[in-house]
């Protein structure tokens, strides 16, 4: 990542708000972006009464159906090197880790007790994943959960790679990409807008604003609402 990370006051804007919010707001400062850079298929928030995250990802894969084919000491210098990308600049940080056991993905889940605790010492805030995850109760404090599945058991479960491209429940990551995720899944956001998206945000609740007031009045009818709309659409 080339551009200059957002500063504390700057993400807690984008913490402020919810995921869909988000997506809103990118629809209107990069049209382009409309179809695409945000999950598409379900995932289980563990924890949906924890604040968004909001942080920079970190991009990895595991396998679970298989033991790894690598030697014990190379696996494990392989973790060893992913926790080093892991703790790198710039924070705050999401793991995002794809799945690539493919119809049979979560057969073995990653993310429990241990590996909560880790990453939270890391630097991350919590982790999306098409994987599963486990050990629920026991999950270090405040660090997030965003699954394709809970189960019990970690299988074989191991780090293929890290820090290239990934496709996590439909959304393709790079490593560095600003990351906005909540109970309804997760959206890319462009760096080039992130610092306008508040402002972006409020103008969208506005026009959205006039038309719920036209719903929510004990004298509605559909021309009101027509003329709502049309007033909405001149907010800017």
């Amino acid at each position: 990542m080339t551009d200059t990370p957002l500063n504390d006051r700057e993400l807690a804007a984008l913490r402020a708000l919810d995921t869909p919010t988000v997506c809103n707001a990118i629809e209107l400062l990069a049209p382009e972006r409309r179809g695409f850079g945000f999950t598409l298929r379900p995932l289980v928030c563990v924890f949906p009464k924890l604040p968004p995250m909001v942080g920079y990802a970190r991009t990895a894969t595991i396998r679970a159906t298989q033991p790894s084919a690598r030697a014990k000491a190379d696996q494990d210098r392989l973790m060893f090197d992913y926790y080093d990308y892991v703790a790198a600049a710039p924070g705050p940080r999401i793991s995002m880790v794809q799945d690539l056991d493919g119809p049979e993905a979560g057969r073995g889940a990653l993310w429990g007790e241990v590996n909560s605790n880790v990453h939270k010492a890391l630097g991350c805030l919590g982790v999306v994943t098409d994987g599963s995850v486990r050990d629920i109760p026991m999950i270090a404090d405040g660090f997030q959960l965003i699954a394709g599945s809970v189960g019990p058991s970690h299988a074989f479960v191991h780090l293929v790679d890290f820090g290239g491209e990934v496709n996590v429940a439909g959304m393709v990551v790079r490593s560095g990409d600003l990351i906005h995720a909540d109970e309804h899944g997760a959206v890319i956001v462009p760096h080039a807008v992130a610092r306008r998206v508040a402002t972006a945000a409020e103008a969208v609740a506005r026009r959205e604003a006039v038309v719920l007031a036209a719903c929510r009045d004990p004298a509605f009818s559909v021309d009101k609402l027509k003329r709502a709309v049309a007033a909405s659409q001149e907010i800017h």
